[in-house]
């Protein structure tokens, strides 16, 4: 059959990164013998630039579509470009002469939503929405929640249509099903490539000579992270190390923060090389974000899990079920410099090489198991 998949905001491998979500996933789709077509947009989400159009040897279509740039993360000038990235993908879907058996749509972004609808009634396409984050709730902790409605309605019309609904988290289903979506469901978490010498991995020897620990930070830099808890308690515990690969919005004011302080580094973003060497060399990975940021299992718990770290997160829920049952972690409370100190010493102490929860990560498993889902949504 033939697949589409909408997604603006992974970072592409023909920019230099390793393949994200929805990159893996039209691999596996093309793999099972399907015509993919991954529709993305013309501007870089995580730099904040134009995309430059490159040629891509991936046994898929790669569309660009044209959209406003923006600055923020959070910011009027980011849903006028969902808008636009909107409207733009209909008409150029229009203009296609193959039209889809299936359209599989991230969301956020929400405006697209009702575009899809509208094509799959035309052309009689089933249409799978897939959750990567809880919008609007996840804005509840900036502005007040009335002000979201507008927001809470759309996303719910659109979870209440699809014929589908997968989601990287189970309180993401469970948010779809209490907007009142009846359809079949998915739990597909982020996948990631693992490299067979992860899986294999000691933890002996990764230490710094010095025996300092080595803690490493991959992501975004906003309000949804603590990283300036993180930052206080390296500066107060010498024992502690700290490298940092990402951007955000409030990368100056923590590279301020950690100005006098020799043992936290900043890298920006990295190639998929340079991460994965970070990474091999790290003793413990960070996951410093607040609960109400509404994310339940984030992108990187798969990268360390990946890289054979073990983890100190200030997550509860389900992040915290998974370190705990897996043995793969330490949890403590966002805010608190000396328990964070004090869980990522703890983390350290644990052997993470070769246990299951990179496994439950396995892009190659949780992506044809997808493509299994979607088979039994279209019928197949």
């Amino acid at each position: 059959m033939t697949v589409w998949i909408i997604n603006p905001f992974d970072n592409l491998p023909v920019e230099g990164y390793r393949p994200q979500r929805y990159w893996l996933m039209a691999e596996a789709f093309s793999a099972a013998g399907h015509a993919v077509t991954l529709w993305t947009q013309d501007w870089s989400h995580a730099n904040k630039a134009r995309r430059k159009v490159k040629p891509s040897a991936a046994p898929f279509s790669l569309k660009y579509i044209h959209v406003p740039g923006y600055s923020r993360n959070i910011c009027f000038r980011r849903i006028l470009s969902h808008w636009k990235f909107a409207g733009n993908w209909a008409e150029e879907a229009s203009r296609q002469d193959v039209k889809p058996d299936l359209l599989i749509g991230s969301s956020p972004p929400l405006f697209i939503g009702r575009e899809v609808r509208g094509f799959c009634a035309r052309t009689g396409a089933k249409y799978i929405v897939d959750i990567m984050d809880a919008w609007p709730e996840t804005f509840e902790r900036v502005v007040p929640g009335w002000t979201l409605s507008w927001m809470r309605s759309i996303a719910g019309r659109n979870y209440r249509s699809a014929s589908a609904i997968t989601a990287v988290t189970k309180s993401y289903l469970e948010l779809a099903k209490g907007d009142g979506a009846e359809c079949p469901m998915h739990l597909c978490y982020h996948g990631i490539r693992l490299p067979e010498e992860s899986l294999g991995k000691s933890c002996e020897g990764r230490n710094c000579a010095d025996g300092a620990i080595r803690l490493v930070y991959a992501g975004n830099m906003s309000l949804s992270y603590d990283l300036a808890t993180v930052i206080e308690a390296v500066k107060k515990d010498e024992g502690l190390l700290l490298d940092l690969a990402g951007s955000g919005p409030d990368e100056p004011s923590l590279r301020s923060r950690a100005a006098d302080c020799a043992r936290i580094r900043f890298h920006g973003y990295l190639s998929e090389a340079a991460l994965r060497n970070l990474l091999a060399k790290a003793d413990v990975g960070v996951v410093p974000m607040f609960d109400d940021s509404c994310v339940g299992v984030p992108y990187k718990l798969a990268d360390y899990a990946a890289a054979g770290l073990p983890v100190a997160s200030s997550l509860h829920g389900e992040t915290a079920e998974l370190l705990s049952g897996h043995k793969a972690g330490v949890t403590y409370d966002a805010g608190d410099t000396a328990a964070f100190s004090s869980a990522a010493r703890l983390a350290a102490t644990l052997d993470c090489s070769g246990k299951p929860l990179a496994r439950l990560f396995d892009s190659s498993r949780l992506y044809q198991e997808y493509v299994a889902f979607a088979h039994s949504v279209c019928g197949g």
